[in-house]
């Protein structure tokens, strides 16, 4: 069994010292794909991607001693989008006034917020964030179950192998395949729950 991880709300606390290299990295390693993802999501190329994941980065760091923790206002998650999106913004106005694509033109409208374009871009991120979620789960999931039990579920459920090859390939009877898969999702969905309840 792995240590209980860092509550978002202690994390966030601890954020606030940038000293804590240890809340920097989850914070790293739960949000840096997901940003990522979301950033290539709007056609941005991997390097580009990746300079608006460190911009996001480090507004989050000057600002992070100013946010008000309050699920009623929104949240982490919804704060976080906000810079997010402003950085986008930013970096499609600068190529826009260079010499757009039409793909830059389209981001640049779609990121300007107009009613017609804010739910695509609220639903791509949360699309990133349930990403995020699952990954989480499974990361602090996976020590806690034996491992032919999590390779007979990666096999089913992730890979999308019927139950009787991946229990011919585990030495399992496709029976206790099922049962293996099942226990894991049950687990994984008790922890994103959890997690959701954290990040509200």
């Amino acid at each position: 069994m792995t240590d209980s991880p860092i509550t978002r709300a202690t994390l966030l606390l601890r954020l606030r010292d940038g000293a804590d290299n240890e809340a920097w990295s989850e914070f790293l390693r739960d949000y840096g794909p997901m940003l990522y993802r979301f950033a290539r999501s709007r056609g941005l190329q991997d390097a580009d991607a990746a300079d608006i994941v460190q911009d996001v980065v480090r507004r989050v760091g000057a600002a992070i001693s100013r946010l008000d923790y309050a699920k009623e206002k929104g949240g982490f998650r919804a704060w976080l989008f906000t810079i997010t999106r402003n950085r986008l913004y930013t970096y499609f106005e600068k190529r826009k006034r260079v010499g757009p694509t039409a793909n830059d033109t389209a981001q640049y409208e779609m990121l300007s917020q107009t009613p017609d374009t804010a739910n695509e871009l609220q639903e791509a991120w949360e699309r990133e964030h349930q990403r995020q979620l699952a990954a989480q789960a499974m990361r602090e999931v996976q020590p806690e179950v034996e491992p032919q039990t999590w390779t007979a579920f990666l096999l089913t459920a992730v890979e999308g192998k019927i139950a009787a090859d991946a229990a011919k390939q585990l030495g399992m009877t496709t029976g206790a395949v099922y049962v293996a898969k099942s226990r894991v999702i049950a687990r994984l969905k008790t922890v994103i729950e959890r997690l959701q309840e954290q990040d509200e």
